[in-house]
């Protein structure tokens, strides 16, 4: 493989909230970069190769990839875009100079956009802004970026930070623009059609003859360059210039039909080139490596994943490895390697600036560094916020026990407990009193379900507890974690979705009525106020609501929520379920299992209607005598029962309830 120079380095990550196209994004990047053969088939959401990742459409580990392009290297970080594995942003920070930050064109800045731009302005990273999606019907990427402009300002934002440059994409179709005017050429749109463009520009002319707005940059009048000498058609002004009627009309036309004949991400590989600087550091230094992520060969083995800080790394090296502790660790490389597209490929060495992966380090984890043995001088790492969220993982204990499981036992369960913990830096695993139990503390319910579907899926068996939120003492005073919480519904059901939040403590912060017809309703709300709620949102909203969530803030405990209204319906006695014990019990509420279901005594089989728990029995047979038979009467009818998956049952489960989990089953039951 080709030595790239440090100069011709460039490290950046994608960030944004969940679903707004960073994955997307990258494989378009990748695809035009051309590491794929003419005729290769290439799936969709490249990066997301875990199956979980597949099935659920969401980024859950930071993937690692890199592309050419005129002789520079690419190093790219996806990063997932929940609130929940947001860990994995602030690891991921120390690794690169710059950010591309994708918001949608429709939706705008949501929470988790926030979270992950704080983190990246704080590790002074050159931000640049991609407004994605820009051929969504109702698209406003005026707004949207007015208000990514008041983000900016709100996070303190520096005043390089602020002249931030901006492009307009389409990544599905792998086209960007610097200018709305371009993607309507483009695309042969009106100007109605690319997103309300023809107001913009109204606005955005209206705003230059009278002087401009903050969110305009560009001197109309003198076509002179920003404070950080880019082009005005380079920054947050770009949309202003193709605006200016009179003034810059020509260049801005020039320059739309140019970019449209290309309809490709070029102008994107050019920001990032002109605008996110080379790595520092100094390759003639001793070294230092900070490890932030942690990967797993079968052949090999653990991988650690870092950028180098200063230094050279060879293959073969004898290093010093420190954590977070003061004992140092000697040990010696085996293999080296650098990202090429999807690819590991193995160097001999490789220098500052560039970010690696180094095999035969078998007890590093994330957060290490990798130094100098004869200069060993560890790095700052990156502060994790604290979980919000525990969880109680027990050995099970169930009736039906062992049945379904390959891993069974406490010592099983806590192995691979605390082995998940040495690469998810934001996991917490403590061990209790009690032999057969572990207290897991993460993000969220998202966070820790994604660890328990993936040890299930593994072949463990084992039962959780109820959700709790992890509180704290400051100043004497007894605090609790709050959501900044979005929900978006009909205009119909605002009212529903604010008294079913009031009932939760929450504080409804804003409410803007959008171009759709929807409502956004943005509130915060005690973490502990949100377990159960998005079932009951599906509910009430006839499933047409949208909501989403991150942490915030520690907020004085605001005093007792009430949890579900409703009790549970629970098993008799052990059986099998039947047609005929379900049709009486169907009377009582809603039925999580159909006939012919394995039951034991205690476990929960429906929600009753009522808010006590109520003990039936289900395992009911008709008494047959020669004067009646098993056919005699009408067929019975029941109503299909409701499939629960992991996220609602442990959103159901009260205080007194465990969730059994095991490779097939899942199965809730009183303690």
């Amino acid at each position: 493989m080709k030595q790239i120079t440090q100069d011709k380095i460039r490290n950046l990550a994608i960030i944004a909230h969940v679903d707004h196209g960073k994955t997307t994004l990258v494989d378009g990047m990748l695809k035009q970069s051309g590491i794929f053969h003419e005729k290769q088939v290439v799936e969709e959401r490249v990066l997301d190769s875990g199956e979980l990742e597949r099935e659920r459409g969401i980024t859950i580990m930071a993937k690692n990839t890199a592309i050419f392009y005129n002789g520079y290297k690419l190093n790219i970080v996806d990063t997932p875009g929940h609130a929940d594995f947001g860990g994995e942003v602030e690891r991921i920070v120390q690794m690169v100079d710059g950010v591309l930050l994708l918001v949608d064109a429709f939706e705008g800045p949501m929470p988790q956009t926030r979270f992950v731009l704080k983190k990246a302005l704080d590790a002074e990273l050159v931000p640049i802004v991609v407004i994605n999606k820009i051929d969504r019907p109702h698209a406003r990427p005026e707004e949207v970026l007015d208000e990514i402009l008041e983000l900016f300002i709100e996070l303190d934002a520096s005043d390089q930070q602020l002249e931030f440059p901006v492009v307009y994409t389409d990544a599905r179709k792998g086209i960007a623009f610097l200018n709305q005017k371009a993607f309507i050429e483009d695309s042969g749109k009106s100007g109605s059609q690319a997103g309300g463009q023809t107001r913009g520009e109204s606005k955005t002319k209206a705003s230059c003859e009278t002087g401009g707005q903050a969110s305009v940059h560009a001197n109309c009048e003198t076509g002179e360059p920003n404070g950080n000498g880019q082009a005005s058609g380079q920054v947050r002004s770009s949309s202003a210039q193709v605006s200016c009627e009179d003034r810059g009309k020509t260049t801005a036309h020039a320059s739309a039909s140019s970019q449209a004949k290309e309809a490709s991400l070029k102008p994107l590989f050019d920001l990032i080139i002109k605008n996110i600087p080379a790595p520092k550091g100094d390759p003639n230094a001793p070294l230092q490596l900070g490890v932030s992520m942690i990967d797993y060969d079968p052949y090999l083995g653990r991988q650690a994943v870092g950028r180098i800080q200063q230094g050279c790394i060879h293959n073969k090296q004898d290093v010093a490895v420190l954590g977070s502790g003061e004992q140092i660790q000697h040990s010696r490389l085996s293999n080296l390697y650098v990202f090429d597209g999807l690819k590991k490929v193995p160097v001999e060495n490789a220098c500052a600036g560039e970010i690696v992966v180094a095999a035969g380090l078998d007890d590093i984890n994330a957060g290490c560094t990798i130094a100098d043995p004869e200069h060993p001088e560890s790095l700052r790492f990156v502060h994790i916020d604290e979980p919000t969220v525990s969880i109680a993982f027990l050995v099970n204990k169930s009736p039906f026990a062992g049945r379904e499981g390959t891993y069974v036992t406490s010592r099983k369960l806590g192995e691979r407990l605390f082995r998940e913990a040495e690469s998810d830096v934001s996991l917490r695993i403590k061990e209790t009193d009690s032999p057969d139990q572990f207290l897991v503390a993460g993000r969220g319910e998202l966070h820790l379900s994604i660890l328990i579907e993936k040890m299930r899926r593994e072949g463990y068996e084992f039962e959780v507890s109820q959700p709790q939120v992890i509180q704290r003492e400051i100043d004497g005073v007894k605090h609790e974690p709050v959501e900044d919480l979005i929900v978006e519904v009909p205009e119909e059901y605002v009212g529903i979705v604010m008294e079913r939040l009031g009932s939760r403590r929450s504080e409804m912060i804003n409410m803007q009525k959008k171009k759709d017809g929807t409502v956004r309703l943005e509130f915060y709300v005690p973490t502990r106020g949100l377990f159960g709620f998005r079932a009951e949102l599906m509910t009430e909203t006839r499933g047409t609501a949208v909501m989403n969530h991150s942490f915030h803030h520690y907020s004085p405990y605001c005093g007792e929520i009430h949890g579900r209204s409703r009790g549970s319906l629970v098993a008799w006695e052990n059986g099998m379920t039947t047609a005929f014990g379900l049709e009486n019990a169907q009377e009582r509420g809603e039925m999580f299992v159909g006939a012919g279901v394995s039951v034991y005594q205690g476990m929960v089989v429906g929600e009753n209607s009522r808010p006590s728990d109520l003990a039936i029995n289900v395992c009911k047979k008709k008494r047959l005598t020669n004067m009646r038979s098993s056919t005699a009467d009408i067929a019975v009818k029941l109503t299909p029962p409701r499939e629960m998956s992991l996220e609602q049952c442990l959103e159901f489960i009260a205080a007194d309830e465990l969730l059994e989990i095991t490779p097939k089953s899942l199965r809730m039951r009183k303690k």
